[in-house]
């Protein structure tokens, strides 16, 4: 039997990268999946496809985050299609670096908006219809740990998702719901691509950071994901699981 068979999952920001690896695994292992995006229509309408290609159920809902509405009718979509919740993976984020001089008002609040409130109004949304033995896991990132320069806003958003995990599994624990931050190192996306931060310097960097000695690809974040939405990870609550290769 495959080990997520019978729940039903949300996956926010799931058109591509690590969010559509997520999408892609927990399917899988028998979830039936909501395939979030914000914008990228296509792309959602890809992983869905993919996945049905393999056996597995899926539908895209377009939402921002960052609108409460918008969230409400994304977790009305999932309760619609397939009747439950059983696990949501706040994995919506943005990022812009830039040095504390260029910092700006609007670079500031995309990044809070999406990466923090998104996660809170998310999580508040689902709570409506997560029971008990269900799984939240807040997809944030090692610069929490290692604080790079040129990341003031993009860590601090990162370390909110920390802190704000934290909270959630003490007030949520009563109700046997487990919320769990899994939290990647440098991995080869799109959007790293095109940030340039893959095939130059920097990653020449984060590679000579990394013990395992290489970027991570959205697959290792995907398989770790579907172990905390498992129930092999029933004992796991309030944890901050570092997957950067060892760069911490």
């Amino acid at each position: 039997m495959k080990r997520l068979e019978g729940k039903v999952a949300v996956v926010t920001g799931a058109s591509k990268g690590i969010g559509a690896a997520i999408a892609k695994a927990l399917a899988a292992q028998g979830a039936a999946v909501v395939v979030n995006y914000s914008s990228s229509k296509s792309g959602a309408e890809a992983v869905v496809a993919a996945i049905a290609a393999a056996g597995g159920k899926a539908i895209a809902v377009q939402a921002d985050v960052a609108k409460k509405t918008e969230v409400q009718a994304l977790i009305g979509e999932a309760i619609h299609a397939f009747g439950k919740l059983d696990i949501l993976v706040n994995n919506s984020g943005v990022y812009a670096m830039a040095p504390i001089e260029e910092v700006t008002e609007e670079s500031f609040h995309k990044q809070f908006d999406t990466n923090v409130l998104g996660l809170l109004l998310t999580t508040q949304a689902a709570l409506k219809y997560l029971k008990e033995g269900a799984s939240i896991i807040n997809i944030g990132s090692v610069v929490s740990r290692i604080t790079p320069p040129g990341s003031s806003v993009y860590t601090g958003t990162k370390g909110a998702v920390d802190a704000i995990t934290g909270v959630l599994s003490r007030e949520l624990g009563a109700r046997k719901i487990r919320v769990n931050a899994l939290n990647p190192g440098m991995i080869e996306t799109e959007g790293t691509h095109s940030a340039g931060f893959i095939g130059g310097d920097f990653e020449k960097w984060a590679v000579s950071q990394t013990p395992l000695g290489r970027v991570g690809q959205p697959n290792d974040i995907a398989s770790i994901a579907v172990f905390l939405a498992s129930d092999e990870s029933g004992w796991l609550t309030g944890e901050q699981l570092l997957a950067g290769g060892g760069n911490r």
